[in-house]
């Protein structure tokens, strides 16, 4: 009997085709597969905050397999000499053995923290991008609160496993959260004696953030990025308008090959990136700031940058105590805390506002229309100049939060600081409004005058008359006038004349000799190649 020769090339087919028999996956698949990605580079911002997140869960498998989730006090007798014989927590000696004695330990740590706080910059930026753009509106609410809330996820993550180590600075922070818990009017004592187990800090925060922190908020982030992703994919990829681009279709590529093996790609930078921050650039040494102490304080006790505005509001609120003369069962009133309003107040306020504005914004102007098409910030001043009113609140209260560091490097006194942020929070957020729709107002009339004057070519001639008038190169036929009538349709209009095929290529490169193009032919079977047509004059017009 003739033995069957094995068709090696025929493996993959055959071997796909079983599988499609028996799972009925290709129609699916096919679908994945050939989901079209528009291609710009602000729409990689969330592909950074996908893959960083990666990052996090593999370097927190990895610290979890040393961590020490335990309160108890034991003796330090690890690497690290100037702690060594000290009292502390399980938790901070556990921390300090990754760092010094778990081989890769120290790196790990590093790149979960980069990672983590690349992140949130990521989720941050992302978000503006998408406001900015206006690619909430309908059909993308729903997205547009998944991401809220995937920030606000991200900052209780970030704000549990910075407080894991129990060192002296994430035991600072720990105090203040307890604060804050506390000046919750009524309800107030109960949340700290929830969460702290009794008095602070008590002996069972630690492994409860530790819980929250490697099991609860992991699972409800997958949980909300796989949705988010889902909404993605159900839902068509917006895109900037353009030649060829309609509220209808979607121009890219497909997911596979292309733009799969670019994604792959462009993981491996994100990592190598997290990898050499955490290789190059030192960050939370917990080793110099020792065991949490609640007697002891330090000055410069900052959380990291996504919750120092919190910290800044917290600081900037005047020292106002609400009394409340209720004697019920004999008492001489209530009083809420000064700290209740920007922490409790203002943050609940931070939170929702951003989740429900796709609702107001639809309700003022009346736009119900589903919208694929991104905008241009500058085609929507209202809209941009709302965000830069909030990223103005944003950047003064984080600042604040460090008010103390400010003071004591420059020499400032620190109520002097206090004060310029309290009048900064009131003055400068209307002022970044008034500049930012005054900008997008001319940077509209800027495109409208090129539409109909045409591009600028630096030319100037001279009339008849004696009189010199600049030549401009018209983007469409003009009228007698000179005058061409295009449509502003928000998209880039050409302003300067390489734009609209005037000059030639630039050669790319700096290092010298530069790199000339070859001569043509560049190969004795490649066919001459034809001399660049004779270029005609620019015709006048102004």
């Amino acid at each position: 009997m003739k033995r069957r020769k094995l068709d090696l090339g025929a493996v993959p087919g055959n071997v796909a085709r079983g599988a499609d028999e028996r799972l009925q996956a290709s129609t699916p698949l096919r679908g994945l597969l050939n989901k079209v990605f528009p291609d710009h580079w602000s729409f990689l911002l969330g592909e950074i905050a996908l893959f960083s997140f990666v990052v996090l869960l593999l370097t927190g498998v990895f610290l979890t397999l040393f961590f020490d989730p335990s309160m108890r006090e034991v003796v330090y007798n690890g690497s690290y000499p100037g702690l060594r014989g000290q009292m502390m927590s399980a938790a901070y000696a556990s921390s300090l053995d990754i760092s010094f004695d778990v081989r890769g330990g120290l790196i790990m740590r590093q790149m979960h923290h980069w990672a983590a706080l690349m992140f949130m910059a990521a989720i941050v930026i992302h978000m503006f991008r998408v406001f900015f753009t206006g690619a909430f509106r309908k059909p993308r609410e729903t997205n547009w609160v998944i991401g809220v809330t995937l920030f606000l996820l991200g900052f209780f993550a970030g704000f549990t496993g910075y407080s894991l180590p129990d060192d002296g600075l994430s035991g600072t922070g720990l105090r203040i959260a307890s604060a804050i818990m506390l000046s919750f009017p009524v309800i107030g004592s109960w949340l700290s004696s929830s969460v702290f187990g009794g008095e602070f800090p008590g002996m069972l925060i630690i492994p409860r953030f530790f819980i929250a922190h490697v099991l609860i908020i992991p699972a409800l982030l997958l949980g909300l990025i796989a949705a988010h992703l889902g909404l993605v994919f159900a839902q068509k990829h917006t895109q900037w308008p353009g030649p060829g681009r309609t509220n209808e279709n979607v121009v890219g590529e497909r997911m596979f090959p292309r733009y799969a093996m670019k994604q792959g790609g462009f993981f491996m930078a994100v990592f190598g990136v997290i990898a050499f921050m955490a290789g190059a650039f030192q960050i939370n040494p917990i080793w110099l700031f020792g065991p949490y102490r609640a007697s002891e304080v330090s000055s410069a006790s900052q959380p990291d940058w996504y919750v120092m505005f919190m910290d800044g509001l917290v600081r900037l609120m005047p020292d106002w105590d609400i009394f409340i003369p209720l004697k019920i069962g004999g008492g001489e009133g209530y009083v809420i805390p000064p700290m209740f309003w920007p922490a409790g107040v203002l943050l609940g306020v931070l939170i929702v506002l951003p989740m429900l504005y796709p609702a107001i914004e639809a309700r003022l102007t009346g736009d119900k229309r589903i919208h694929n098409l991104l905008e241009r910030p500058r085609d929507n001043p209202h809209r941009t100049a709302l965000g830069m009113m909030a990223v103005s609140f944003y950047i003064i209260a984080t600042i604040s939060g460090g008010n103390d560091v400010v003071a004591d490097k420059f020499h400032i006194s620190l109520n002097a600081m206090t004060w310029v942020g309290r009048i900064g929070l009131l003055i400068v957020p209307p002022i970044a409004y008034w500049v930012t729709y005054r900008i997008c107002l001319g940077l509209q009339q800027h495109d409208r005058e090129v539409l109909a004057h045409g591009v600028e070519t630096g030319i100037i001639k001279r009339l008849p008359d004696g009189r010199f008038v600049e030549v401009h190169q018209p983007l469409a036929a003009p009228d007698e006038h000179g005058h061409t009538h295009l449509e502003y349709t928000g998209w880039v209009v050409p302003k300067k004349m390489n734009r609209v095929g005037a000059l030639g290529p630039a050669i790319k490169g700096f290092f010298f000799p530069i790199e000339k193009p070859v001569e043509a032919p560049v190969s004795p079977g490649h066919p001459p190649v034809d001399p660049a047509a004779k270029r005609e004059e620019v015709g006048s017009s102004h």
